[in-house]
């Protein structure tokens, strides 16, 4: 995995009403501080990314749907400058991806229906703090398509 990057598995309860699926404490790991927390919807066959926060660690879970979250870590002093990680995220597979200040990520949506993606960031989002890329930028090197076999 690529370094500072936490995973943490979620837990959800189930009856027969529905379920509750845990997210984040303040009392708990990787649990920081608090700056916002925010929803992105994403659209089957979407792709939101790329995109790098200065400051901001971002904490994701999906509780709705099923997203592909890419990691590309482009840190001059990172231990795994140039590598790539690649998860699945959704209520079948329930984690937190906790993701520092300065690696960048995107999500693509999968399945039939829209994904509900959560984040609880340490800072509040500015215009000033946060930079992007095109998707299909050749700047990091990951293709966005189906794999087969």
């Amino acid at each position: 995995m690529i370094e500072g990057v936490k995973i943490t598995p979620l837990k959800q309860f189930h009856d027969e009403r529905g379920k509750v699926m845990h997210m984040m404490r303040c009392d708990r790991e990787p649990f920081e501080k608090f700056g916002e927390i925010y929803f992105s919807v994403v659209e089957p066959g979407a792709i939101k990314g790329w995109h790098i926060h200065k400051e901001m660690t971002l904490n994701y879970a999906v509780p709705v749907g099923k997203i592909k979250f890419v990691l590309f870590d482009d840190r001059p002093d990172s231990s795994t400058r140039g590598e790539l990680a690649e998860l699945f995220l959704g209520p079948e597979n329930y984690l937190l991806v906790t993701v520092p200040p300065m690696v960048w990520n995107g999500f693509k949506g999968l399945g039939a229906i829209p994904s509900l993606v959560a984040n609880c960031a340490t800072v509040p989002h500015s215009p000033d703090e946060i930079d992007r890329l095109d998707p299909f930028s050749e700047r990091i090197p990951y293709d966005w398509s189906l794999k087969h076999g």
